[in-house]
């Protein structure tokens, strides 16, 4: 079985104009840049008249080396999203109006491939290697995780900001 490790978890949360296809496709290709797998685990949508809230869920995994990984659980949320008309430098544009927030928890997984988990022996050894033999190599990792979640966070940020202040 991996060891896993909750390091941290951070929100962002925007009401206001937005533009949610823009949003999705710039998460996604922050992932990508990162050389991170992007897997979406769920897409529940719901309409009330014109309105539509939805819940996405992401898992994005990033191997590090071949004994750690890194694994950050993503979900957006969106409240009551309508469909709105803007205009932006003299030309109307489409764009979204709403509430929009996302959670992310970033989570160390060591052992990932669960190469020490093939007898007791070897369960005891990789023990022994994660509390005396690299506790310094494991808090890089987990600084690592902080930097990710912070900086994807922070990008979310500014982007909403940046587009809701047209």
């Amino acid at each position: 079985m991996t060891d896993k490790d909750a390091v941290l978890k951070e929100k962002v949360e925007h009401s206001g104009l937005f533009d949610f296809a823009g949003f999705y496709s710039f998460a996604h290709s922050w992932f990508k840049e990162q050389k991170y797998g992007v897997n979406e685990k769920k897409y529940s949508e719901k309409v009330k008249g014109n309105a539509r809230d939805l819940r996405i869920e992401w898992a994005a995994t990033k191997a590090i080396s071949d004994y750690f990984k890194i694994e950050l659980d993503i979900t957006f949320e969106v409240w009551g999203m309508t469909e709105v008309e803007v205009e932006i430098d003299g030309e109307k544009k489409k764009m979204n109006k709403g509430t929009i927030g996302a959670e992310i928890k970033g989570t160390l997984v060591k052992d990932y491939d669960s190469k020490w988990e093939t007898s007791p022996q070897w369960r005891f050894l990789r023990e022994i290697y994660n509390k005396y033999l690299i506790p310094a190599r494991v808090n890089s990792m987990k600084g690592k995780v902080e930097d990710d979640v912070r900086s994807f966070k922070e990008e979310l940020k500014s982007f909403l900001d940046l587009i809701g202040k047209r």
